[in-house]
């Protein structure tokens, strides 16, 4: 009788495979010899337990487990529809922003010299300037993300003392984080006032104590209270502060710097607005509706804005170079206002409809006799405008055999993978949140994944113009908003608390800060 272990292989022997040798290439020795020792463990142990050698061979095995090693962050065609998703990077960024962060990458740069006294400078420096320029501050500073602004400004501000907050603004900000947590972890004392629909100033004026530092407006970017509600204004929380004595900080979220009516969009606080209103500390996003890099952002008073900067978390929380760079060049493009022909996010959300069709069409065209253009909605995302939908058009495609999920895995499976939304067992992609330059690459994957012929290259006329694709965003969870054949959403690995919809299940582009 045959030893069923003699027949598996010797390292030596798998690392010989030239199927295997490329993926030596690819990864190291080392990394594949490793995972062949790993194989290898893994049919031994299968021998003991059937007495008889896998079916599937040694080789094969470690072939299909080589696929663990590659990247796992790469770039993805987001046809949910989701203009800001936050699984898939948030906010593309423009030409200028990838081409400064590139430059400033590339070598040594002045992120905390002095040129004119030869010294240590600040890298607050590079961005406080246009900062205030472009909001009307008197100072600001930046740190790695909005909720850290936060907790930087409570606990700069506010350290064993009480906030006064809203009990309706007591969101969760994504991932599982809320804010009660937030200002806990600073030091601050949190005092609720109000109901969850309805909270006035003077529910604001009677909670003030000597032991208030700070009253505390967060916007609810990531979700909409409507019907019986009413709010204290920004000016109205204003005038109070300064009367009693007490900070006013606001955490506006996801950064308007234009007026989003103008675009077809609701109503979005904008940092110029409270800063007027004498607010202490605005603080913002970078990535949501500003369109640049991670960032969160803090403009404000003089003395306020310094208070965070001298504080010990400060530090922790600091901006990497890359991101200064990138949103220097970002709000470069606000300051001379060229925002809609520039920033990939306000370029989508201006797309005219009558190229969105054109697109669509030729994408179901891809499709042969399971694809058509239909109407749909995209959606902003991203924890900004909560219920704001865009009239699009969408290529819809019936899978052949009725398996929606399973098309939508095959399209994550292409390269570079297409993210898609499933709406009434169709699969929905939305060119609106497609650079029209990665037209080609939806076509050829729709195709292929359908079988049908790859169509040759488009002679059709399309004045569309592209926003760049180069930078690397992450993540193939595919959320997005569903819940009808129009609203914008996603495929199978979608998850919740996001915006969409009414009359369906939702999936969420989960908000976060």
């Amino acid at each position: 009788m045959t030893n069923p272990y003699r027949e598996l292989p010797s390292i030596d022997r798998l690392l010989s495979d030239e199927r295997v040798a490329e993926l030596t290439e690819r990864f190291g020795h080392d990394a594949i010899v490793d995972l062949a020792r790993a194989v290898l463990d893994e049919q031994r142990a299968m021998i003991e337990s059937t007495g008889a050698v896998p079916a599937d061979g040694a080789v094969e095995l470690l072939l299909s487990r080589g696929s663990a090693l590659e990247e796992s962050l790469v770039h993805v065609i987001n046809a949910t529809g989701v203009v800001i998703h936050t699984n898939l990077g948030r906010a593309p960024l423009s030409r200028s922003a990838m081409d400064a962060m590139q430059r400033v990458n590339a070598g040594y740069s002045t992120l905390e010299f002095d040129r004119e006294t030869g010294g240590r400078g600040s890298r607050q420096q590079h961005l406080s300037d246009i900062l205030c320029r472009v909001t009307g501050a008197e100072a600001a500073m930046v740190v790695n993300n909005n909720a850290a602004a936060l907790l930087l400004a409570l606990a700069a501000l506010s350290h064993e003392r009480e906030v006064v907050i809203a009990r309706g603004q007591l969101v969760e900000i994504g991932g599982g984080f809320r804010i009660p947590d937030v200002m806990r972890q600073s030091g601050a004392e949190l005092v609720e006032v109000g109901t969850t629909n309805r909270t006035y100033v003077a529910d604001y004026a009677t909670a003030i104590t000597e032991q208030t530092a700070a009253l505390l407006r967060v916007h609810s970017s990531n979700f909409a209270v409507i019907g019986f509600t009413a709010e204290a204004s920004i000016e109205e929380l204003a005038e109070l502060a300064q009367a009693r004595g007490v900070r006013l900080l606001d955490d506006v979220g996801s950064g308007a710097l234009v007026d989003t009516r103008q675009y077809g969009l609701a109503y979005e606080p904008m940092v110029q607005e409270s800063v007027a209103a004498g607010s202490d500390v605005v603080l913002f996003s970078g990535d949501k509706l500003l369109g640049g890099p991670q960032a969160g952002i803090a403009v404000g008073k003089r003395d306020a804005i310094e208070a965070m900067e001298r504080h010990p978390l400060a530090r922790a929380m600091r901006i990497d170079k890359a991101s200064i760079a990138g949103l220097i060049a970002t709000l470069g493009h606000y300051q001379v206002g060229d925002v809609a022909a520039e920033i990939p996010i306000w370029k989508m959300i201006s797309e005219p409809i009558d190229r969105l069709s054109r697109r669509a069409r030729r994408w179901s065209r891809a499709c042969g006799p399971y694809g058509e253009a239909t109407s749909g909605l995209s959606t902003v995302g991203g924890g900004s405008l909560p219920g704001q939908e865009l009239a699009t058009m969408v290529c819809a495609v019936a899978p052949p055999d009725g398996d929606a999920d399973a098309l939508a895995t095959k399209l994550r499976a292409e390269t570079p993978p297409v993210i898609v939304r499933i709406s009434e067992g169709r699969v929905l992609l939305d060119p609106r949140t497609v650079d029209a330059r990665e037209d080609r690459q939806v076509e050829s994957s729709l195709a292929r994944v359908l079988g049908q012929a790859i169509p040759a290259e488009s002679t059709e006329p399309d004045s569309s113009v592209g926003h760049d694709v180069d930078g690397t965003v992450g993540g193939d969870g595919g959320n997005g908003v569903g819940g009808d054949s129009g609203g914008a959403g996603a495929d199978a690995g979608g998850g919740a608390n996001g915006e969409g919809p009414g009359g369906g299940t939702v999936w969420g582009d989960r908000p976060g800060r």
